[in-house]
């Protein structure tokens, strides 16, 4: 191995949330951990949840609003053009072909009026 370019390995004391301390050997200088062996469901048999900014309760807010249900959104009837107008589309065809139809006879409607 080269000389000096390696870092150090040195005893460290790792440190968890749940306030159990050990000594490993790391590279770095301080070690800080969520969960450990001493409270890590796996090892102790106790399911814990860990909720990080209330994101269970965000999820069940959101969740109850529907029931249960699948939502389904309805198909577009209108499509926006460039210029802000506003065209009604027939619902037998996709929303992406009916732009494509509505910004291809824009163009043409453009170009008639340049003319």
């Amino acid at each position: 191995m080269k000389e000096n370019i390696h870092p150090k390995y040195e005893v460290v004391e790792v440190v968890c949330a749940c306030g159990a301390k050990f000594k490993t050997r790391s590279t770095m200088k301080a070690v800080k951990l969520d969960i450990c062996s001493a409270c890590h469901p796996f090892f102790t048999g106790k399911q814990k949840m860990l909720d990080t900014e209330g994101r269970v309760e965000k999820f069940n807010k959101k969740f109850a609003s529907t029931q249960g249900k699948m939502v389904v959104r309805k198909p577009k009837t209108e499509v926006k053009t460039k210029r802000g107008t506003v065209k009604k589309i027939a619902l037998s065809t996709t929303p992406v072909k009916a732009a494509k139809k509505t910004a291809k006879t824009e163009k043409k409607a453009d170009k008639k009026e340049a003319k």
